[in-house]
């Protein structure tokens, strides 16, 4: 009788981990072909991340209005356009503040400063300060917080002016 159930109970284990090994390898595969799957196309209108910053006529000319909640800065220019610049410092991400008397941005971390479109002054920063894409529609002011990009320095082409 006790040779009975040893067998029993070593052909129960037996059985046990035969389908522990099933159902893991079924997991890997799926884990698998899962990672091996091309993704959802992404529609640039559905992840943006548009904030609304206001209305073009709440921004005077050549002022800096600081979104410490979404961490960024809105400068409108002298010519009117406007820039949004992000206010992490690209050396070691601490928050730039804006000094309006020398109209640059500087950081309070490692002493590196930026002018007013975000252009290195003083490094150690090894670049500008990333921007975020300005969208104008219909006299309000839209900020891009899905696209961050980074940048070497300032180009014009990232001034967005309202029509």
């Amino acid at each position: 009788m006790t040779n009975e159930i040893k067998t029993g109970r070593r052909s129960f284990i037996k059985r046990t981990w035969k389908w522990l090994g099933i159902a893991a390898l079924a997991e890997l595969t799926i884990f698998t072909f899962g990672m091996l799957r091309q993704g959802k196309k992404n529609d640039d209108k559905l992840n943006a991340n548009l904030m609304d910053a206001g209305g073009v006529e709440d921004f005077p000319i050549n002022s800096v209005t600081a979104d410490r909640v979404n961490r960024y800065f809105l400068i409108r220019l002298e010519d009117g356009g406007f820039l949004a610049l992000s206010i992490i410092c690209s050396h070691l991400g601490c928050s730039v503040l804006w000094n309006k008397e020398k109209e640059q941005f500087l950081c309070p971390c490692h002493s590196s400063a930026f002018d007013k479109f975000g252009d290195v002054m003083n490094s150690p920063a090894p670049r500008a300060l990333d921007y975020f894409p300005v969208i104008i529609e219909s006299g309000k002011v839209l900020v891009d917080l899905s696209k961050k990009i980074q940048r070497r320095g300032f180009d014009k082409k990232q001034i967005s002016y309202a029509i």
